[in-house]
């Protein structure tokens, strides 16, 4: 019988092969890191986000988006499956602390991170 894999990080363990156990991390969905890298790629290309970080907890997972490695993250997003009746699983919060938004779909609630171009308009000449 070969023994499951589960990438951590940067680095692996060997899976305990027992699924049914309460204390199971969350983790995030293969559609749902690609929604997360999305932002995040679109991000760097534009010079604003440079480092990432993913976390799995006994009750939430968390993506956070820094600005240098050395720094506090400017922004996570966390998945929480035991809001996902009331509140909604997926939120942003920035680096006070503060939720900007909160959801049930992942994809609206990236949207707050998405920069508006800023337009100008000229007035009189």
């Amino acid at each position: 019988m070969a023994k499951s894999i589960v990438i951590v990080g940067n680095g692996y363990r060997a899976a305990s092969g027992d699924t049914a156990t309460p204390d199971r991390e969350i983790s995030w969905t293969r559609k749902e890191l690609d929604l997360l890298l999305r932002v995040y790629g679109r991000q760097v290309a534009a010079g604003e986000w440079r480092d990432y970080a993913i976390d799995m907890l006994r009750d939430r997972a968390a993506f956070s988006i820094f600005r240098r490695s050395a720094e506090m993250p400017l922004y996570r997003v966390e998945k929480r499956p035991a809001l996902a009746a009331k509140q909604g699983a997926y939120c942003v919060i920035s680096m006070s602390g503060a939720i900007l938004k909160r959801g049930h779909d992942l994809a609206q609630v990236l949207k707050v991170l998405e920069k508006k171009k800023d337009t100008f308009r000229l007035i009189g000449a």
